[in-house]
């Protein structure tokens, strides 16, 4: 027994510093990058980026990280706009039903008062229509980072810009798309529990 005890604590040892060392690395490695800001700094509580990481992998989380904090933005934005009375004008479907008819957030895809299962089949679509044939990153057409979805036919003067604003302005997008997520997670789960939340209102 004693033997076992010995060589599973020398195993233990053996392979202890070369995962510290690993970690510290990619630390190092990924510590400067845009959004390892204070109060955080460089966070990863999941260690997605522990071991032996590449830039390619940190460019592909980072990639994801910035189109889920743009959807959540837009949706963030759609709980606060339809929650406040605000809705497309017309109706939904042939039958009449119009926009404002339906209830807000989840409860419009999920519920006995939900969309038509058409009308949510319809939906998917068109985001998948948007994810496969437009909001990516197109090889060759002067993108400048990952998550640059300009493609060569988009500006609105973002080449005016000189660099120290074009990082802030980054910056200020992850930043902000991270609160998103958060916000919109913490909207869906409180419209479970019910409530009253400022801004939004009633859930």
């Amino acid at each position: 027994k004693f033997v076992i005890a010995a060589t599973l604590a020398a195993s233990a040892a053996a392979f202890a510093p070369s995962k510290v060392a690993q970690t510290s690395t990619a630390i190092k490695a990924f510590e400067d990058e845009l959004g390892a800001q204070p109060p955080l700094g460089f966070f990863d509580p999941l260690g997605l980026l522990n071991g032996d990481v590449d830039q390619e992998r940190f460019d592909r989380l980072r990639y994801v990280e910035i189109k889920h904090g743009r959807i959540s933005q837009l949706a963030f934005l759609g709980q606060v706009v339809t929650r406040a009375g605000i809705h497309l004008p017309g109706s939904i479907n042939y039958a009449g039903d119009s926009f404002d008819s339906y209830p807000n957030g989840v409860a419009a895809l999920i519920g006995p008062d939900s969309i038509p299962t058409a009308g949510l089949v319809q939906l998917v679509a068109f985001i998948g229509l948007l994810e496969i044939g437009f909001m990516k990153d197109v090889p060759g057409t002067g993108n400048e980072f990952v998550g640059d979805f300009r493609n060569g036919a988009l500006d609105f003067g973002w080449d005016t810009f000189d660099e120290e604003t074009k990082l802030s302005k980054r910056a200020i997008e992850l930043n902000n798309g991270r609160a998103a997520m958060m916000g919109i997670l913490g909207l869906m789960v409180h419209e479970q529990l019910g409530g009253s939340v400022p801004i939004v209102g009633e859930l």
